[in-house]
């Protein structure tokens, strides 16, 4: 039965999402936060399931199996460039299921010092005509010490895990350098590159950790520290760090962010986080938060072709913001970025979307 379903399914599958389950899971009346939960939790169970997993990568993972899907960055081998973007898994539940979806790296998170609630419900709105989605999470998450539990007991993994670091909301600026680096000492043993998120909309007075001094200040503890867990492990370089920049930056904005990084020794960059702007939107979108999806691509090009222009190739970029079909993945490679993240066309595409664009990448 399985290897029938193996061959079948993958063909299959955009078709049924569209048709049969997409509408099911977008039924009127029904809390996308509720149906992500639920979701998550199949993709929980399925990763406790050593013979789930192998169905899993057989029917819907299994990216190409092809040299020119492969990227080395960072450090890190990447056996496709499409990777899932933090904010799906925010705890770490579901790592090794995401992996055999065929992605080429999952980050999980964000994370935070202090486990927080988030944001009250209802905090995360689909617009379904504009293939969007509307968020103000909050950062909701059980914490880092709770996360690193998790991870330490994490079978290994096919695929680079990252992990996004944030903020908690009750942390006052003035000390969140030291909540960063309580995050980054709790999970610094799991993580093979780490994300500093200082660009969510979602916790109020976070962006201005991306300006040039504040974020200066930050990156000079976080690396130091890296250095330092490095050598303790014995490791000849530290793990990778990045930073996560917002679309709703200027050009001025962005080269500051550019020169901190240079300065500082970061590793590279993510373009981009969600957007305040409702630029494009046919919806009636009046619900506060970040936007994602197809009305963020034209932006997030921009970003990451301004970013590129500005470090050359010091620092490796992963893009993200829209990245929904081949042309669109092809898009944002050209703008300069290494590597490429999804989320929102996970949600209105379907379980095969890691597989769909990397094997549209390669038979380019």
């Amino acid at each position: 039965m399985s290897r029938q379903l193996a061959r079948a399914l993958p063909a299959a599958m955009p078709t049924l999402y569209r048709r049969v389950l997409r509408p099911a899971l977008f039924a009127r009346g029904r809390d996308p936060e509720v149906i992500h939960d639920e979701m998550l939790r199949l993709l929980g169970a399925a990763a406790r399931s050593p013979a789930l997993l192998r169905l899993i990568a057989a029917t819907l993972g299994g990216g190409p199996d092809d040299p020119a899907a492969h990227r080395r960055v960072f450090g890190l081998d990447f056996p496709s460039p499409i990777g899932l973007a933090a904010g799906f898994d925010k705890n770490a539940v579901a790592v090794p299921a995401l992996a055999a979806l065929g992605f080429g790296f999952v980050e999980v998170g964000t994370v935070t010092r202090w486990p927080q609630e988030g944001s009250p419900r209802p905090r995360l709105f689909r617009l379904p005509a504009d293939e969007a989605l509307i968020n103000r999470m909050g950062f909701n998450n059980q914490g880092a010490e709770a996360v690193a539990a998790r991870l330490a007991h994490l079978p290994p993994l096919s695929v680079p895990l990252g992990i996004s670091l944030g903020k908690s909301k009750s942390t006052p600026l003035d000390q969140a350098e030291a909540d960063y680096l309580a995050s980054l000492e709790a999970l610094h043993p799991y993580g093979d590159y780490f994300a500093i998120n200082v660009s969510s909309p979602n916790t109020p007075g976070l962006r201005t950790l991306q300006e040039r001094d504040r974020l200066d200040a930050l990156l000079a503890a976080l690396i130091t520290r890296l250095l330092a867990l490095g050598a303790a492990e014995g490791r000849p370089t530290p793990r990778p760090l990045l930073v996560k920049v917002s679309p709703d930056l200027d050009d001025a904005g962005l080269a500051d962010v550019v020169a901190v990084c240079l300065a500082r020794g970061a590793s590279g960059l993510i373009a981009t986080n969600t957007t305040l702007a409702r630029d494009g939107l046919t919806s009636a979108a009046s619900e506060p938060g970040g936007l994602s999806g197809r009305p963020l691509h034209a932006r997030a090009v921009a970003v990451v072709r301004h970013l590129r222009n500005l470090a050359g190739d010091a620092l490796p970029i992963i893009g993200g913001g829209g990245i929904f079909t081949p042309d669109d993945a092809q898009r944002m490679l050209d703008a300069g970025a290494t590597l490429l993240q999804v989320y929102t066309s996970f949600i209105y595409e379907g379980p095969d979307i890691a597989r769909r664009l990397a094997r549209g990448l390669v038979a380019r």
